[in-house]
């Protein structure tokens, strides 16, 4: 006859951690218990894992097999839930059922793959994206490849051959959009299974073995030759407007379209000739500071005067607090017929750094804001280089300047 085991401190993979059986869990200790097994007893388990997720875990055994039943996330089932579905699972498993059957019965069915996705997105992209462009494609790409495919499909239901059919059509025609699709429809279905909305193991696994292998080429931003900037800048500075400052600014400092964009004042010490963005600001999440050459000044000193109404927006668009798009810059290069990026003027520079200069690497590297992927090299990288950034940035702002100007 189907039994709870008698041993329910003894989880797969050693001693489970946390109370005895007979000293239920808490509320607390659910939220607060590290990594681990934690007993509640009646084989029924807090399971943390070294990330921090937390699930449950129901051990029992039916119909002459042990079974390790999931019964969802700690995050959306509550102590409470968790006990009583285990208590009706072991009931099952006492009578001579199939309580895994049971708890799947009406689970597949009750979302399906879209709703699991548009869920995960909701729940864990959108709060913690910085990009609002990254949040929309993000979906855009999983509704336009996957949905149409396994949207449908019970999310307990979607294995590696549905899968395969998805990613199939794309894999070696736009192979990194390909990737980007694997990568989300794992992380939803890994999501979907802590919930406890499926079980087993992640069908996204290993599905590059039923692929043809990617012949992508790497493609870079289209980039000018840094011997050309000089008279790119020239042609850039007789466009008026915030959008040509701007980009002046960004060719001027190397820096990233988004950082440009969103500077403040409150960032700039124009006499200290230093531009200071902050961490929340930045892709590697650490603060940055970026010496400003005499160009660059100057940039900012017509962009201040060219303001027509208050705020602290350096380059602010025609809607009143709003930053400039990333198209306004893009159709300054449009509009001269640069068939250049924005973004692959940071490629110019470093171009000019190694050709043109004996700055060493890593004062290369710092001025792109470029993390260091070394782990021994970032130790030792107790500075940001500044003082020998601002002679190179410098010299770079000379290098841009037009040639009526030199």
């Amino acid at each position: 006859r189907a039994q709870v085991m008698a041993d329910e401190t003894q989880p797969i993979g050693g001693k489970a951690k946390g109370a005895h059986p007979d000293k239920k869990l808490t509320a607390v200790a659910v939220r607060k218990l590290g990594p681990g097994r934690h007993a509640d007893g009646g084989g029924l388990y807090l399971v943390v894992d070294p990330s921090g997720a937390r699930r449950w875990l129901l051990r029992i055994v039916a119909q002459g097999k042990r079974r390790d039943i999931g019964l969802g996330g700690a995050q959306t089932v509550s102590l409470a839930d968790a006990r009583e579905k285990a208590r009706l699972l072991r009931g099952i498993a006492r009578d001579g059922g199939n309580p895994l059957a049971e708890r799947d019965k009406d689970r597949g069915a009750a979302i399906t793959f879209e709703a699991a996705t548009r869920r995960f997105h909701a729940e864990q992209i959108v709060p913690n994206a910085k990009n609002g462009k990254h949040v929309a494609q993000w979906l855009t790409t999983v509704e336009t490849y996957a949905f149409p495919v396994i949207g449908a499909k019970p999310v307990d239901m979607v294995d590696q051959s549905d899968v395969l059919r998805a990613l199939s059509p794309i894999w070696t025609e736009t192979p990194e959009t390909a990737r980007r699709v694997r990568q989300r429809v794992r992380a939803v279905l890994e999501w979907a299974r802590i919930a406890g909305l499926r079980h087993g193991i992640n069908p996204v696994e290993g599905v590059e073995l039923g692929l043809p292998r990617q012949r992508d080429r790497v493609t870079h931003f289209a980039a000018l030759p840094w011997q050309d900037v000089p008279t790119v800048m020239e042609r850039i500075a007789a466009i008026k407007g915030m959008g040509a400052l701007a980009l002046r600014f960004a060719i001027l400092t190397a820096a990233r379209s988004g950082e440009v964009r969103g500077a403040s004042w409150a960032e700039i010490d124009m006499d200290a000739a230093i531009w200071i963005i902050p961490a929340a600001r930045m892709k590697a999440e650490k603060e940055h500071r970026v010496p400003l050459s005499r160009p660059a000044l100057e940039v900012l000193r017509e962009a201040k005067a060219m303001a027509t109404r208050t705020g602290d927006l350096v380059f602010p668009a025609m809607k009143a607090g709003r930053p400039l798009s990333d198209m306004t810059l893009s159709a300054v290069l449009k509009r001269l017929e640069i068939a250049v990026t924005v973004h692959g003027f940071r490629s110019t520079f470093r171009d000019w750094a190694e050709e043109a200069t004996s700055y060493p690497h890593e004062v290369k590297e710092a001025a792109l804001a470029h993390t260091v992927k070394n782990k021994t090299e970032g130790a030792y990288r107790r500075t940001d280089l500044f003082d020998k950034r601002r002679e190179m940035m410098r010299e770079w702002g000379d290098s841009c300047a037009a040639p009526a100007a030199q």
